[in-house]
């Protein structure tokens, strides 16, 4: 029996809300542990060039890896086989971290971590596309991002009183409960899925200019973004907060995060891709404050605007990928430009590790520059970006 357009907006919804559930743990567990690897890699005498290349390498294989698992996901429609892989590997390499010795043994665990997340979430990310067909794009990636945000809202907070109480490993040790949780939920939510996967042979030759347009418009921004690891690395060094605070700078940009890609989730079903002109509003500024504001005013309003534009980038994303792009092919669009965002944010993140050796000044100008770049080249294609 086929269900009623009411009952099939509700079971999306459900299966929405069930695989929020299992981001909600999962965010807690690796944006936990996230938001003290950074420091963590500091005190294990770590150099600034070498957290440079954990955030932007880790980064890289984490999104190069959804090249392949994209392709197939679509190729085999196994897109559960990956999820079940993928999240096993991203979770439970973080509560790992508490056992590592040195510096390259919790590089190592950290790019794991960001090799199973790479693995299963342009599946995910395929399945959650179809619910939207149902109750919107938009809404679908806003409400799920939502739960996932409110995790890693969740996560560092938890992390930073477990780091008052008994230093990082402390910290790390403990997220084991929540990521065994999203395991859990992740073999309920499998029953909630309504849709049979569709899959043909990936192919993005055939992906429409508006595609490759937004998919240089986010390379040339998030090269420019300055990771978390680093800021945290910045924050440690420099001493300019006490240890338990940088989580809860964190844990207040996750909030921001999601307050953001919630409403925009609404906002983008009816306004489309012309919600990208708010982005660089917040990104923009967000490196400057961060590396040389002074006062915990400043960190605070520096969270929120990095928070803000990250959850704009998440939720844009991946609504945008859905709407310019066939069904079919949805885990290898989201693979492809996975691949080629985590590059750009890897080369990105490698430059600013190389600068702030140097100088915070001379990171802070390469950021600017690259912000400045993607505004302009989205200034130039916003008519073709708007109509689609």
């Amino acid at each position: 029996m086929v269900p009623s357009e009411s009952q099939a907006r509700r079971l999306a919804l459900r299966f929405v809300i069930g695989i929020g559930l299992v981001s909600l743990f999962a965010d807690f567990t690796y944006e936990g542990g996230r938001s003290i690897s950074g420091p963590f890699l500091a005190v294990l005498g770590a150099s600034p060039l070498l957290v440079g290349a954990v955030a932007g390498v880790g980064e890289f294989l984490g999104y190069l890896v959804r090249l392949f698992s994209g392709r197939l996901a679509d190729r085999t429609g196994k897109h559960w086989v990956l999820m079940y892989a993928g999240y096993a590997l991203n979770l439970l390499s973080v509560p790992a971290l508490a056992l590592a010795g040195g510096a390259w043994g919790a590089s190592a665990l950290i790019f794991l971590e960001r090799l199973g997340k790479g693995l299963r979430t342009p599946a995910r990310d395929a399945l959650l596309s179809r619910a939207g067909k149902e109750v919107g794009h938009g809404r679908v990636f806003g409400l799920h991002e939502l739960l996932d945000q409110l995790g890693a809202f969740l996560g560092p907070l938890g992390v930073a009183w477990l780091v008052a109480q008994g230093g990082y490993r402390l910290g790390f040790a403990w997220l084991l409960i929540p990521a065994l949780l999203a395991l859990a939920f992740l073999l309920r939510a499998r029953g909630l899925e309504q849709a049979e996967a569709v899959h043909v042979g990936g192919n993005w030759e055939r992906f429409p200019t508006a595609y490759y347009a937004y998919l240089t418009f986010a390379t040339l921004g998030v090269a420019g973004f300055a990771h978390f690891q680093l800021i945290a690395y910045h924050l440690e060094v420099t001493h300019q907060v006490p240890a338990p605070t940088i989580p809860l700078l964190f844990a207040f940009a996750m909030g921001a995060d999601a307050l953001v890609a919630y409403a925009v989730g609404h906002l983008y079903d009816r306004y489309g891709l012309r919600m990208l002109l708010a982005l660089p509003l917040l990104s923009l500024p967000s490196t400057p404050l961060f590396f040389l504001g002074q006062g915990l005013e400043v960190l605070a309003l520096a969270a929120i605007l990095w928070g803000g534009a990250m959850g704009l980038q998440e939720s844009l994303m991946r609504s945008a990928v859905a709407t310019l792009t066939p069904e079919a092919q949805r885990g290898t669009a989201y693979g492809l430009f996975d691949t080629a965002y985590g590059a750009a944010w890897m080369l990105g993140s490698l430059a600013m590790g190389f600068f702030y050796g140097i100088a915070p000044g001379y990171l802070v100008g390469f950021a600017v520059l690259l912000q400045l770049a993607s505004v302009a080249f989205l200034l130039r294609f916003h008519t073709v970006l708007g109509e689609s």
